[in-house]
């Protein structure tokens, strides 16, 4: 069944990626029901408020993130409180975002998801510059080597991880090596390249009310 997560995508209206490979399938939910839950398929779409649609692209942003409410906010409010020009807060808040270090596994291509992702770290499979780190939020810089440790080089889970890696295709902003199970940040990432699924300003918009 598809679950909860595909709801969201159906709720959004956009593929989120929050099922890995399921996602990449023709059993995708959004492909296969490609309105809300709830819906008629032929139901004429009302016209919905701003603060609505506002709602749509923060849920959009925060579920692409796989970040909990408290933990999405956060992140917003950092960026909304520091001076400077609006039009810099959507990069500000991207580079943020995208710099997790779970995120970072995901678009390496070390895991199907981010969700799977947020996991691998948490189970202590990662070291960046040759350290164990265990926290999904922790922010990558500039320079900074992922790698699979040693010892779950050997975990059945990344049985295929090689054969994997060589069909993953990084963002421009990190560099990977499927040989060698790593992948170095090369640049920071900017909003252009990110190309997030949701309006950044309607996500500002809706935690400035």
């Amino acid at each position: 069944m598809p679950g909860a997560k595909c709801r969201i995508c159906r709720r959004v209206g956009v593929k989120l990626f929050l099922k890995g490979e399921r996602c990449l399938s023709p059993k995708c939910a959004i492909i296969k029901k490609p309105y809300s839950p709830g819906q008629k398929p032929k139901r004429r779409t009302r016209n919905i408020s701003e603060y609505a649609k506002e709602l749509r692209e923060k849920q959009k942003m925060r579920n692409w993130y796989n970040l909990k409410e408290k933990q999405f906010k956060k992140y917003v409010k950092e960026v909304l409180d520091k001076p400077g020009k609006a039009e810099d807060a959507g990069e500000l808040l991207i580079r943020g975002l995208a710099t997790r270090l779970d995120n970072v596994i995901f678009r390496l291509g070390f895991a199907s998801s981010r969700a799977q992702a947020k996991q691998l770290v948490n189970h202590n499979h990662f070291l960046v510059n040759g350290k164990r780190v265990n926290i999904p939020s922790f922010q990558v810089r500039k320079g900074d080597v992922v790698s699979l440790s040693e010892a779950s080089r050997k975990k059945p889970i990344f049985k295929n991880i090689q054969i994997i890696l060589k069909k993953t295709k990084t963002p421009a902003w990190i560099e990977l090596s499927a040989e060698k199970l790593e992948g170095k940040i090369i640049s920071t990432p900017t909003l252009a390249e990110v190309a997030p699924p949701a309006e950044i300003h309607s996500v500002f918009e809706y935690y400035s009310r």
